[in-house]
């Protein structure tokens, strides 16, 4: 016995290599492959979407865009190009799910820390109370990091325009109130390019550890291009 062992020793190596090789081979086929979906208008609950742009089913982006951030610096999409970015909406007076929306943000701003190609943008609904001295305490409040994340205000007919017709994330507030603004705890993840690629809730700490590696998996997606 032995000595046929020996003689086919080769032979057996070489066969013993081939089944791994194979193995593995063919469980990576069958081992489903993380996708993350890109979401469109019509994909979403109609009631965040404004009826304008409800039918698109292909093809959405984040629109261009211009605010003013917690330190009076203006805030386009030139400042997100090219990078994945988590956005919400917020307003600095509210005691309900804002607080624990922002201590979660914070979360995720730990874990994108040393990753530059992520950031954050929180736009407020109430610009008209959210001035750029507001949103600063807000922000050092938080411990936000300038070069991380952006707490914006600005027009209140574009902020709604950019929730409602980009992000895809906020209520309509009451019909007889122009530009009238409900926000949701959405948190929304944009990818490079420009493209709606999930929402999350922002209350719920399972859904920031699902964030947090979406953004990841984004991130290493990114680089392999």
């Amino acid at each position: 016995m032995k000595s046929i062992f020996y003689r086919y020793r080769t032979f057996i190596g070489i066969f013993v290599i081939f089944s791994a090789v194979t193995l593995y081979l063919f469980y990576g086929a069958l081992k489903p492959i993380k996708t993350l979906p890109i979401y469109n208008p019509a994909d979403v609950n109609p009631e965040l979407v404004d009826s304008t742009v409800q039918y698109v089913s292909k093809y959405h982006t984040i629109a261009d865009f211009s605010f003013i951030n917690q330190n009076g610096d203006t805030i386009t999409q030139k400042n997100y190009e090219g990078k994945i970015y988590v956005a919400d909406f917020f307003f600095t007076t509210c005691g309900s799910i804002c607080p624990k929306m922002s201590k979660n943000l914070v979360e995720v701003q730990k874990a994108i820390l040393n990753n530059s190609k992520v950031m954050l943008l929180s736009h407020t609904v109430f610009p008209e109370t959210d001035s750029v001295p507001v949103l600063k305490k807000y922000a050092i409040k938080y411990g936000v990091k300038d070069n991380k994340w952006n707490l914006v205000t600005g027009d209140k007919k574009e902020i709604y325009t950019m929730a409602r017709k980009s992000y895809l994330a906020v209520k309509m507030g009451k019909p007889s109130e122009l530009y009238d603004m409900v926000h949701t705890e959405n948190f929304v993840l944009v990818d490079t390019k420009r493209r709606v690629r999930g929402f999350y809730d922002g209350t719920k700490e399972e859904e920031i550890q699902r964030l947090i590696k979406d953004i990841n998996f984004l991130s290493n997606q990114d680089s392999d291009q």
